[in-house]
């Protein structure tokens, strides 16, 4: 029996993809270019990523998608690989951006940014001209507010810039690594309502090299607040400790940096059967949340980078055969969007299981596999 209530939200969903311009002469047009991305995304959420197996599932799926999407006829693979070749990857990005919010919202105070290289997409084989994307993700709901493609000719830096004049960053902290520890993106979301928390290296002249020479001789009279943690993880024995401070009248930086109202110091020291690690890092931050907050924030951070690092190992984003940038763009969307999909599935029901393995019974369960896409 179908479900009418998903078979509404399907056709919402195929009815986003028909803003995207199809560049096909449209007299010799068979098959719809909404329906074509839906039958994509759907085998990427069964966590295909090779495009004859894309092929396969949706060809031995005909009548699934018929019933459910409304979809009369299965392309080639030829027309497949040539439609995902011709169309505008990021146009197809920014709709699966909005599909996310809308569906599973924007919950979350941490907005993590961060860069992926598609590694082999460089041409003539040069790592330095790989496809690269950034992210701007809710490490909370593991939702993605925004991306774009990184221009071959420029970096991270100006990209980041110009999207937040399109990301709404208010009431949220925005972390990034330290080369976006930048003046001008500062002084940006703080004026779109935000926070910013960004490690600091080099890159800010002498700013680093002032707040941990007053962190590792701090003079008499100041008050420097701490939160510490220690976990133990099978051999693995991890303590952290912040150290805030919110008085700035000794920083002859301070009034460079928009909202800057504290720096902060984590340290960590690592024990396993190896031996002892230690290190330092510095901080800014235009809030004036506990140490215990800012500490916790920090780590958020690594959960975009752990999103990429799944694009890899669930989906093999890096040993991706396709050779059209804007397959890869398309393609890396639906797999954002697939990760957020299983991430919410599996925190709504009780029986836990990994995201490729649910990504399998998806795969071998159309119920499942609309459940999931329902979800939110």
């Amino acid at each position: 029996m179908i479900n009418f209530g998903l078979k509404r939200r399907c056709h919402k969903m195929q009815e986003k993809f028909a803003v995207v311009e199809d560049p096909r002469q449209q007299g010799y047009v068979k098959h719809k270019l909404c329906d074509i991305l839906t039958m994509v995304m759907c085998a990427v959420i069964c966590g295909l990523d090779e495009l004859g197996a894309v092929v396969t599932y949706i060809q031995n799926r005909a009548a699934f998608f018929k019933e459910n999407f409304g979809i009369a006829s299965v392309p080639s693979k030829a027309t497949f690989s040539r439609v995902l070749r011709m169309i505008d990857g990021g146009k197809v990005a920014k709709i699966m951006v909005n599909i996310m919010k809308e569906q599973l919202g924007e919950q979350g105070d941490v907005l993590a940014v961060d860069g992926k290289a598609v590694r082999g997409t460089g041409k003539g084989g040069d790592p330095n001209t790989n496809l690269q994307i950034i992210t701007a993700y809710l490490t909370e709901s593991g939702v993605v507010l925004g991306q774009e493609k990184i221009h071959e000719k420029t970096n991270e830096i100006p990209v980041f810039q110009e999207m937040l004049d399109n990301l709404n960053v208010k009431g949220k902290t925005v972390t990034a690594d330290a080369m976006h520890c930048q003046k001008e993106t500062c002084r940006k979301i703080v004026e779109r309502e935000g926070d910013y928390l960004f490690g600091l290296k080099g890159n800010q002249g002498t700013l680093h090299d002032n707040v941990a020479l007053f962190f590792e001789n701090t003079p008499s009279g100041f008050d420097i607040e701490t939160f510490a943690t220690l976990e133990k993880n099978g051999g693995r024995l991890e303590y952290r400790r912040c150290r805030k401070l919110a008085q700035l009248n000794w920083l002859e930086q301070k009034d460079e940096w928009p909202g800057l109202k504290t720096v902060f110091a984590i340290d960590r020291r690592v024990t396993t059967r190896k031996g002892t690690s230690e290190e330092t890092g510095y901080y800014i931050s235009s809030s004036d949340f506990s140490p215990k907050k800012l500490l916790e924030i920090a780590r958020e951070h690594w959960k975009v980078e752990s999103m990429h690092w799944m694009l890899d190992v669930v989906f093999s984003e890096d040993f991706s055969a396709f050779s059209s940038e804007e397959t890869h763009i398309t393609l890396n969307a639906f797999r954002k969007y697939a990760l957020a999909l299983h991430r919410a599935y599996l925190a709504s029901v009780p029986k836990k299981c990994a995201v490729k393995t649910n990504m399998l019974n998806c795969l071998l369960d159309d119920s499942l596999l609309l459940r999931v896409i329902a979800c939110g």
